[in-house]
């Protein structure tokens, strides 16, 4: 009896000193997400204005130099980013950004796949882990692996470099990006979207379909476009890792939370069982005294 004792002593230590780990990391995680979710909150309106704007001018300008961002793809070509954390305990988070990358890259690019003409790009080693057991491991290209845990203008906008530099020569003829969209902290959402050729604005109401815009460029078109349109692009990267590191903080607040709430039940519960086990110790201990001394009595 004694040796159950101290094996249930043990297991209430044990979850307590893990409960402390959860609420420490539980408070990090939102102190995190308070400057990622400001972050988020001050980039996603001006970064969505500046990719409705894009997709306008995109659809009415009469540039070659600039089309080539707008041109027409077969996807035999294609790039998929994945974006997810280097680190876990952050539940279903990553999993759930992995599961919809590969749902759509089996769904849209399997050609692809087969014939391994598709490279994927992972931000988070999360990522990896579970493409190198799907995939091919050299369709893996691991430059950037580390580029979601450092967020710095330099390294977001060299990366999009590499995008526009890959796709305006023929590497890539199609990108997306698989991340997580932050909504609030309980809730992101994986969802993967179309990155390069820039896609078309969504249509327009029915009466307003005939109205064609006439843009003034100032100074000129093409002049304004070649700096314009890839600094558009440089900041949808950003976003899209904003948003993600934002949804990895919400995700792992949550989760240490869930997990202390747990710690909690589970406290109850072992000391109940203690406490119940530390009374039959006792219990026996007064029977055998009292079969003891009506021994000797007799």
């Amino acid at each position: 009896m004694s040796g159950q004792l101290k094996e249930v002593r043990e297991r209430i230590k044990s979850v307590i000193n893990t409960q402390q780990i959860t609420k420490a990391m539980k408070m990090v995680s939102a102190a995190k997400l308070r400057k990622a979710q400001m972050a988020i909150q001050q980039a996603r309106p001006y970064s969505n204005k500046l990719t409705a704007m894009l997709r306008n001018v995109m659809r009415y300008v009469d540039n070659g130099d600039q089309l080539v961002y707008n041109r027409a793809t077969e996807g035999l070509r294609p790039a998929v980013i994945i974006i997810t954390s280097n680190r876990g305990l952050c539940g279903a988070y990553n999993s759930n950004i992995v599961k919809e990358a590969i749902h759509h890259i089996d769904t849209k690019y399997a050609q692809a796949v087969q014939s391994k003409s598709i490279r994927i790009i992972p931000i988070g080693k999360k990522a990896v882990d579970v493409l190198k057991r799907h995939y091919d491991p050299a369709l893996l290209e691991r430059k950037f692996l580390d580029l979601g845990e450092r967020i710095e203008m330099d390294r977001v906008y060299e990366f999009a470099t590499f995008l526009m530099d890959e796709f305006r020569s023929g590497n890539f003829d199609i990108i997306d990006v698989s991340y997580g969209r932050f909504r609030n902290a309980a809730v992101q959402i994986p969802e993967t979207v179309q990155y390069l050729p820039v896609p078309p604005p969504k249509p327009m109401k029915e009466k307003k379909q005939n109205i064609v815009p006439n843009y003034t460029f100032e100074p000129d078109e093409d002049t304004l476009l070649t700096e314009l349109i890839p600094a558009i692009l440089k900041v949808q990267i950003h976003r899209f890792l904003l948003d993600n590191a934002a949804s990895e903080h919400g995700a792992r607040m949550t989760a240490m939370d869930k997990a202390s709430e747990n710690a909690d039940e589970l406290l109850k519960e072992l000391r109940i069982n203690y406490n119940k086990a530390r009374q039959a110790a006792i219990t026996t201990e007064l029977s055998e005294i009292v079969a003891g001394a009506a021994a000797l009595g007799s």
